[in-house]
């Protein structure tokens, strides 16, 4: 049995493994005019991770979708307050309810989660993304908003990565440019490019993504594929 990698839309994805842990990455569903779903069509999920706090990612599904499924949330510090305010339980933050920070590990349910830097802003703490280990050693990178830096290419020697989530929607984040060039330092084996077509101010298709990627890393396989679909890994 494979592990399976939906889009949700923009930044958020569902993730089941081969062993039926569930991963939400940025959760925004509720207003996201290309999420498939309804935050009550989920009903499981053992891990919830938030990149930062812009409305676009931690969105206002997160502590609902924690209480009702008992998700371990990983947020930096910074975050801790807001989330306890809106009704989250210390116990479902990780690291006792203190948060976790950049270059951080945590292990829950055999799934291995490690906090990377990542170049954008925020309101508090700071942007981050995930590389994100599974049971069988599988590794999935998720950028996070980012603009493209060189030690990218650290994470790709470190973690041999699989499957990278990269934003290619340019205004907020890399444009196709630097998101095909990021593959080049990732070197990850296939990419879904995100955060694009949400919104009008953003690149509304992958198509120059797709050309570039396949000058700068023709290695990489690229999966454009549609909010709602899935690549399984």
């Amino acid at each position: 049995m494979a592990h399976s990698v939906r889009w949700l839309g923009h930044s958020a994805f569902h993730i089941t493994t081969e062993k039926g842990v569930v991963i939400l990455i940025d959760p925004y569903i509720t207003g996201n005019p290309s999420c498939p779903i309804k935050k009550e069509d989920i009903k499981q999920a053992n891990l919830v991770l938030i990149t930062h706090d812009h409305f676009d990612h931690l969105g206002t599904d997160v502590p609902d979708l924690v209480k009702a499924t008992g998700a371990t949330l990983i947020i930096q510090p910074e975050l801790v307050e807001t989330l306890r305010k809106a009704g989250v339980s210390s116990d479902n933050i990780i690291h006792y309810g203190m948060g976790m920070n950049i270059g951080a590990q945590a292990e829950i349910a055999g799934i291995k989660v490690i906090m990377t830097q990542a170049f954008h802003s925020c309101t508090a703490g700071s942007p981050a993304g995930y590389i994100i280990i599974l049971e069988d050693g599988k590794t999935i990178y998720h950028t996070g908003d980012t603009g493209i830096f060189d030690s990218m290419r650290l994470f790709g020697e470190i973690y041999n990565i699989d499957l990278a989530l990269v934003p290619i929607g340019s205004v907020f984040t890399m444009n196709p440019l630097q998101a095909a060039i990021s593959l080049s330092l990732i070197k990850p084996k296939v990419t879904i490019p995100i955060h694009y077509q949400t919104f009008p101010v953003l690149t509304q298709d992958a198509g120059e993504f797709i050309d570039l990627s396949s000058k700068k890393a023709p290695e990489v396989k690229v999966e454009a594929i549609k909010p709602g679909q899935e690549v399984q890994i």
